[in-house]
């Protein structure tokens, strides 16, 4: 009996191991197999976020008036004559060939160089904006491209302030030396440079403000009209041939002449350069070109922003 148990017990094969001992093996293997993927993900780095890289709207601007300043420097000769021949005559008549038949004094030659220099940062900066700004908004529409950009509208407008400004800056600065050689007179002293500098700086910028203001509120078919009705008077109201001081024998002249800002650019570079010419101190021009240039500012953007948005 008990050798028929054995030979059954063998004859039936192996013996099956434990049901403990096959459930601790099968879940080993899968906790090992789970382990392989999850280390290889950790060792495999994220990937970078990708996606538009955002500029900033001062970069964006500058990129818009560095192209307006290649589109003038391809054109040097067309920006010397509308900036230059002007003022190059009335220096000529008035300050040589006058000056040289005796109809003028010689003190008058050195007082007329710094208004019109003075004269010159505010009608190039003036006429670079808003001639310009009239025909794009009328014609060109050109305008349009450039309040595509992503910019504030707001931005833009003060481009046009910013580089109407240099416009009339480099234009004062090359009268500068062209008057001297013109008349004849003395160079400027070295160390009249920085308040010339400040002066001339704040005049191109009040140009480019009311061009600004100009150019958003004249219609383009009467641009010939009003360019010509306004223009005269600031010029021969702006003390650029005379000192505001001396109109003390005309009073209502005076004040009116004292009531064109233009005035304050032409008496600050006097003021710096003409120690024997009576002239508005220099702290109250630089403030009244201050004020006006935020005026004009406010006005022009304004102005700019409802033609743009219409």
């Amino acid at each position: 009996m008990t050798v028929t148990t054995t030979t059954s017990a063998t004859t039936d094969g192996p013996a099956e191991p434990p049901a403990d001992a096959t459930t601790a093996a099968v879940t080993s293997t899968a906790s090992a197999a789970a382990a392989v993927p999850t280390a290889r993900v950790a060792r495999t780095p994220a990937a970078a976020p990708t996606g538009p890289r955002k500029v900033s709207q001062g970069r964006i601007l500058g990129s818009i008036l560095w192209r307006d300043i290649l589109v003038t420097a391809r054109q040097p000769w067309l920006f010397l004559a509308e900036a230059l021949l002007q003022p190059l005559f009335i220096l000529f008549i008035f300050g040589k060939v006058l000056a040289d038949m005796d109809y003028v004094d010689s003190t008058y030659v050195p007082l007329l160089l710094p208004g019109i220099v003075g004269l010159t940062a505010f009608i190039s900066a003036l006429q670079a904006t808003a001639l310009p700004l009239v025909m794009d908004f009328s014609y060109s529409k050109e305008i349009e491209d450039r309040l595509m950009a992503p910019v504030g509208i707001r931005l833009v407008a003060l481009e046009k302030i910013v580089f109407g400004g240099i416009r009339g800056f480099i234009a004062a600065a090359l009268m500068v030396p062209v008057g001297i050689l013109v008349l004849g007179v003395s160079w400027w002293p070295a160390a009249t440079l920085p308040p010339i500098l400040a002066v001339l700086v704040l005049g191109s910028l009040l140009g480019g403000a009311l061009g600004l203001v100009l150019g958003t509120v004249v219609p383009a078919r009467r641009v010939g009209v009003v360019f010509g009705l306004a223009l005269t008077p600031l010029m021969f109201t702006a003390a650029a041939q005379y000192s505001l001081l001396s109109l003390h024998g005309l009073k209502w002249f005076q004040v009116v002449v004292g009531i064109n800002p233009i005035t304050y650019i032409n008496e600050g570079l006097r003021s710096v350069l003409l120690d024997k010419v009576d002239s508005v101190p220099l702290g109250i021009d630089l403030a009244v070109l201050a004020a006006a240039i935020v005026v004009a500012s406010v006005v022009g953007i304004r102005g700019f922003t409802r033609r743009a948005v219409d």
